[in-house]
């Protein structure tokens, strides 16, 4: 990156500094012992865990492209795991739902070498800002309890905006808050698209994190880090 070429950073939040596939593991492990899911029959804590893995990543596809709402996700990504261990209960989902989302922001685990690379950030002067697709309350508690809520002078969330990434009007209205310029501002992020091209089509440069998922070509970040370390030779 060029020197000094970069005033305003730009982070998503889980997946990027917020470890939170521990988190929600840790989450459900608690909800499976709370609820002695084992007594209805859901057998061991890993099928339980799979199975609400599996259709949250369906039914948060589904809210990215606008087919079903914030509420529905909430409840109905529990209720079809709860329906494939042949529990039909829309009340304990919803209840299970409710539980989930109170005690998963309470968690800590952050990613190796986040706080390190925010210190140095910090340090170096860089404004620092969050793009995120959460919920409101739930983002900023996930913040607060993981002790980073200081580092952030701005915080986008999808519900506040009113708008998700990929989709460029959330890059430019978190631009248009922060008052930075596109040409002067890097987006990082662990999701190709969401992160990288949303901030592509805004102008932004980008660095793309997510080991597990290499670059495919199609949608091209301006740098690719397999550490949040290696920010430190970028900026």
């Amino acid at each position: 990156m060029a020197a000094g070429k970069y005033k305003h950073i730009f982070f998503d939040l889980d997946h990027t500094l917020w470890d939170f596939d521990t988190n929600s593991r840790e989450t459900l492990l608690d909800l499976y012992h709370e609820l002695a899911l084992v007594d209805m029959g859901i057998g061991t804590f890993d099928e339980f865990h799979d199975t609400y893995h599996h259709y949250n990543q369906i039914f948060w596809d589904r809210f990215r492209k606008g087919f079903i709402n914030r509420e529905e996700l909430r409840w109905k990504r529990m209720w079809r795991t709860l329906v494939d261990f042949k529990i039909a209960d829309e009340s304990l989902a919803r209840d299970m739902s409710e539980r989930y989302l109170e005690i998963l922001p309470t968690k800590k685990n952050l990613f190796h070498d986040t706080l390190e690379i925010l210190n140095y950030l910090e340090a170096k002067g860089y404004p620092m800002h969050l793009i995120t697709n959460g919920f409101e309350k739930t983002q900023h508690a996930k913040m607060r309890n993981s002790g980073i809520t200081h580092y952030f002078r701005e915080v986008i969330t999808s519900e506040a905006a009113g708008i998700m990434k990929p989709n460029v009007a959330i890059f430019e209205y978190a631009l248009q808050k922060t008052g930075a310029q596109a040409h002067h501002s890097v987006m990082i992020g662990d999701t190709l698209d969401a992160d990288i091209l949303g901030a592509n089509n805004a102008g932004m440069d980008t660095v793309y994190f997510n080991p597990a998922v290499p670059a495919n070509g199609e949608i091209v970040p301006t740098y690719v880090i397999q550490s949040l370390g290696e920010l430190k030779k970028l900026l």
